[in-house]
């Protein structure tokens, strides 16, 4: 039932044509997200829920207050359209509100943490497209959240906080083309295809630190396609992850925001880093272990995760078509 009503207090803000429709589609969504987020209940999921509950109220509090504003002062709109948009920040925990993010995940299970990296996000990015933001405040938050998504994530020895930062980096990558709503859109679509098959994978193996890797039993196609997924994630050509990245470069050179994509390339590469030490966890083992072994067959879930992520060369052709 929540998650029906989680979907449509999203719908409500996607559809909805003034600030009040959407802002109450907001609400819709984070208190139908509480519960969801209580399934089992324990320590980790009430200190996880009270935090979610208070970051996203200040949000919304943040989003009336200026909205409200803006009806009554039609002669400022500029900072009150400021205020909108660190309400959304505040809500997506984009830098230099992102604290909250990696925090609250280490305390959520899996099939959380995938629904607050992709649905959870969606609303208040399409509420920020609406936004009209100033170029240099637009670029200063999207090299925020790139680096402090890149830097954040080298020390981290919890999956689920390194997925944390990763969401802050790709985060940055979508506001980068906010302004085009064809191109986030498209970005988010397929930043969520593989940020789902990285939770389920993880869900599966029960995995929540780097040090769990060394001692997962794996098959050899269930290898090849765990490093596919990482390597998708991190935006690696040919896989499907870097589609996204490359849609959004072609933006950021039409234009002409050449230092402001390099530095970008540069932080998604220290992300790739970090992907590839969980790599190294799991395939240096014992001589004695039998990881390589193909031991049993390959399940339908594997051969759909590899097919997915090996799909990028059909959609590049797609996208010149």
């Amino acid at each position: 039932m929540f998650m029906i009503t989680m979907m449509m207090g999203t719908l409500l803000t996607l559809s909805s044509q003034n600030w009040m429709s959407m802002w109450m589609g907001l609400e819709i969504n984070m208190l139908s997200f509480l519960p969801i987020m209580m399934n089992k209940p324990s320590t980790k999921a009430s200190e996880a829920m009270m935090m979610y509950f208070l970051i996203q109220s200040i949000g919304s509090t943040m989003l009336l207050f200026s909205v409200s504003m803006n009806m009554m002062f039609y002669s400022q709109p500029l900072k009150m359209n400021l205020i909108m948009t660190l309400s959304m920040l505040i809500k997506l925990g984009g830098a230099p509100f992102h604290l909250w993010v990696p925090e609250m995940m280490s305390k959520m299970k899996w099939s959380e943490c995938m629904l607050l990296m992709t649905w959870q996000s969606l609303a208040p990015l399409h509420v920020m497209s609406n936004i009209k933001i100033n170029n240099n405040t637009l670029m200063i938050m999207v090299m925020m959240s790139t680096i402090i998504g890149a830097v954040g994530g080298l020390n981290q020895t919890s999956l689920r906080k390194l997925m944390g930062y990763s969401s802050i980096n790709h985060l940055g990558w979508m506001m980068a083309t906010i302004s085009n709503h064809n191109s986030w859109t498209k970005y988010f679509t397929l930043y969520s295809i593989t940020a789902c098959l990285t939770c389920f994978m993880m869900n599966h193996y029960k995995a929540l630190f780097i040090n769990q890797m060394n001692i997962m039993t794996m098959n050899l196609s269930e290898t090849w396609n765990y490093l596919m997924i990482w390597l998708s994630l991190g935006g690696l050509p040919p896989l499907l992850g870097f589609l996204p990245k490359w849609l959004v470069i072609q933006t950021m050179m039409s234009k002409q925001a050449y230092i402001m994509m390099i530095i970008m390339i540069m932080m998604s590469l220290i992300t790739l880093f970090y992907y590839m030490r969980t790599m190294t966890s799991m395939m240096i083992k014992p001589a004695s272990s039998n990881q390589w072994m193909y031991t049993k067959s390959t399940s339908w879930k594997t051969t759909t995760c590899m097919i997915i992520n090996l799909s990028f060369p059909v959609l590049m052709i797609m996208n010149f078509v």
